[in-house]
């Protein structure tokens, strides 16, 4: 779920009950929209590098890099280490457990990051649409609008947005896996606090 700031990433993702980690250029870590499915299969359940590919359609070579370049980030972590035949490893990821980032990505950043979570969405949205043309159930709900929000106002609707998430994140649930993109972006400025409602700003 995302709102209005590229700082709000996903909140909800599951740690691993360790001391929690400070965010390291996560917008850059996420300007790529294979990483950010990477993270998301890794909130479902924590997988090996093999198992990812599995996910992606890709050799598990090709997502070496993108795993290091989010490990370098703090957002995910090593959870184990699982024997394979001839004595040889694997490692499985998970999500650590992280800090919200800060303010500190420059616009470029952001954007790039922006632009891959569209992308991202993108390509979920064409899946379920292909998947549903080769006569398979996908439930696909679009919608664009605009709303007039008092601050209030958009304070009741993000908590109803948070209790609504909350409500349906339960771990174990049975059902099956949607993608959730919420996006609560003002279209003009905010009064100050201390204007008036129909004064100039």
């Amino acid at each position: 779920m995302e709102s209005s700031s590229a700082e709000s990433v996903d909140p909800s993702l599951p740690g691993t009950g360790a001391p929690r980690k400070p965010w390291h250029g996560v917008h850059k870590a996420l300007a790529d929209p294979l990483r950010i499915r990477l993270w998301e299969w890794l909130a479902e359940a924590p997988r090996s590098a093999r198992q990812l590919a599995d996910c992606a359609g890709l050799p598990a070579d090709r997502l070496y890099y993108h795993l290091g370049q989010l490990e370098r980030a703090g957002l995910i972590e090593v959870a184990e280490y699982r024997p394979l035949a001839r004595g040889k490893v694997e490692r499985v990821y998970a999500p650590a457990e992280t800090e919200p980032p800060g303010d500190d990505a420059d616009p470029e950043e952001t954007a790039a990051f922006l632009g891959s979570m569209l992308e991202a969405t993108a390509m979920d949205i064409t899946a379920a649409y292909q998947a549903r043309r080769a006569g398979r159930r996908r439930e696909v709900d679009l919608h664009r609008g605009a709303l007039r929000l008092t601050d209030q106002a958009l304070a009741e609707l993000r908590g109803h947005i948070e209790q609504l998430a909350a409500r349906f994140a339960e771990p174990g649930a049975d059902g099956t896996w949607t993608r959730v993109v919420m996006a609560l972006a003002d279209l003009q400025d905010r009064p100050d606090a201390d204007t008036p409602p129909g004064s100039p700003a």
